[in-house]
């Protein structure tokens, strides 16, 4: 970052104050800030802290004349600490030395764990309100506003790239890194802000526990993101993008991703990557999933990668060039050489990969090798943004398992049928609506997706098994949502498919049932719909 109209010359630091409830690092800052001479004042258990490491230090209640009180909920709200932040080097000068204000050259401050604290559904409201920081943020701001004298740190990651600038730079730090650190302070309280707003602002009652009782969809959204890169462009070339990720990603989820090799990441492939991802990881067995243009075009479960990935590639050979590939296991040598011979491919995506599987990756230079480790966690919260608005939903996370079907027909499926029936909901689950998955030997054999009509969603899929070779007839068929007639059914049975999943729910389930059995199926509802819109 350069920054031209900002004050060129570094600050030399002589005082810091610090503060912290996360000791981390603090020691070997503070000693470097003592090897270059800079007075070290600081409150209540950091004070204690750098005393203990004997470290010479003075508290803020010597500096201000006025002792720590209220249980330290008073101690820097003082113009000796706030003035010696805010004074402007050449301007507040006369003033300062008017009053006896000292300059602090850098404030080292992290907030009160209220974030950590409030995640926590079984602690009491007065334990959570203890914990909203007043004085820290206040000065975090005092110090971040006059960044053309003032340096403020907010977290430990940053210390080490502190000591080495004062250490190369003759205990001064530059304009620039000043500048920095003070978006870095403000992007700071700004999130601890939107935290305490979304956790108040979720309240819907108080326990005789004290425990508060909290809404999914508080009265005010703050959403916290972190930048992770800019995009080349949008969803379309004329359009601007950027990635963001939650400021405490989920374990396991897609913003977790390491990129390992290949070109940056457009829109589309990080769109496409995390259905890809998401889909893959729900199988417990080897499974591969290949998406294009947000839909899973090939799905399927195996005893190792290769066969999963020759499988789901089979489903539809000619949509799966250029798609996003992905696994739930490591990926092999010499299951990546099958792919990366055979086919084009955007993105390849897996839990880990061994030595033999990036070694020949790099063959393909092109390709974007990401690497995004296991986790258990999931979204709780999906948006979409609508005009001048937002819409927000609990996350569909919603698993059927085999004790909740329903078998509404006259004759139940076979033991093979009704896993084929589980695996072929879980794609379903990822497929546009309307969807309709065709499914045989845990692999998808016809997918029709995004359709206005869930019949032709239904001929879409037996066209597609179709174009691949592969056979129908015997297969199991998903539904997202409910047949509203029975031209669904009617168009399943005359493509060869003996058993349906579907939730059911309509006006029309006695006619569409009647419409199984008419046709010798076997029909399950689940109870449960997966639009994906």
């Amino acid at each position: 970052m350069t920054l031209d109209a900002l004050p060129a010359s570094p600050v030399t630091l002589r005082r810091a104050l610090l503060s912290v409830s996360d000791k981390t690092g603090l020691l070997d800052l503070a000693r470097a800030l003592h090897r270059h001479g800079v007075d070290l004042v600081s409150t209540g258990g950091t004070a204690k802290a750098l005393r203990e490491a004997g470290l010479p230090v003075r508290d803020v209640s010597d500096v201000t004349g006025f002792p720590e009180m209220m249980d330290g909920r008073v101690k820097t709200l003082h113009p000796l600490v706030h003035g010696g932040l805010l004074g402007r080097a050449g301007v507040d000068d006369a003033v300062m030395a008017e009053h006896g204000i000292g300059a602090i050259d850098l404030l080292v401050l992290n907030l009160y764990p209220f974030e950590q604290v409030s995640v926590n559904p079984n602690a009491p409201m007065d334990e959570i309100i203890e914990n909203i920081d007043i004085g820290g943020p206040a000065m975090l701001r005092s110090a971040a506003k006059n960044f053309a004298r003032v340096a403020v740190a907010t977290d430990p990651s940053q210390y080490d790239a502190l000591v080495a600038e004062l250490d190369g730079n003759d205990g001064a730090l530059s304009a620039n890194t000043r500048f920095s650190l003070a978006v870095a302070a403000f992007n700071r309280v700004s999130q601890y802000d939107a935290c305490i707003s979304d956790y108040l602002s979720s309240i819907v009652e108080v326990g005789s526990n004290g425990v508060a009782c909290r809404s999914m969809f508080p009265q005010q959204a703050n959403g916290s993101f972190i930048k992770v890169m800019d995009l080349r462009y949008g969803e379309n070339p004329h359009q601007q993008g950027a990635f963001y990720r939650d400021l405490w990603p989920v374990p396991g989820t897609l913003a977790t991703f390491t990129q390992l090799q290949g070109k940056e990441l457009s829109y589309n492939n990080l769109a496409d990557a995390d259905a890809a991802w998401e889909c893959v990881r729900q199988f417990e067995r080897p499974a591969c999933v290949i998406v294009k243009h947000a839909n899973p075009c090939g799905v399927a479960e195996a005893d190792d990668n290769a066969q999963a990935y020759e499988h789901a590639y089979a489903t539809d050979p000619t949509s799966a060039f250029g798609g996003i590939i992905a696994f739930n296991r490591t990926l092999d040598g010499a299951t990546a050489k099958s792919i990366l011979d055979r086919q084009f491919v955007e993105v390849l995506i897996a839990p880990d990969y061994d030595d033999a599987a990036l070694a020949y990756a790099k063959k393909k230079a092109n390709v974007r090798v990401l690497r995004i480790p296991h986790g258990d966690g999931r979204n709780m919260i999906d948006v979409k943004r609508v005009g001048s608005g937002l819409l927000m939903q609990s996350a569909d996370n919603r698993e059927v398992t085999r004790d909740e079907l329903k078998v509404v027909t006259k004759v139940a499926p076979t033991e093979a049928q009704m896993a084929d029936l589980l695996f072929a909901w879980r794609v379903a689950k990822y497929v546009k609506s309307n969807a309709i998955v065709y499914v045989s030997g845990s692999r998808t054999v016809g997918v029709g997706a995004g359709q206005m009509s869930r019949v032709v969603s239904a001929k879409i899929a037996a066209l597609k098994a179709d174009e691949a070779g592969l056979a129908v007839p015997g297969a199991v068929m998903a539904s997202d949502a409910f047949f509203p007639f029975r031209d669904g059914i009617d168009a399943a049975a005359a493509a060869g498919i003996k058993a349906v999943i579907q939730p059911g729910g309509s006006m029309r389930d006695a006619e569409v049932i009647a419409a199984a059995d008419e046709h010798g199926l076997a029909m399950v509802f689940t109870g449960v719909r997966h639009f994906r819109h």
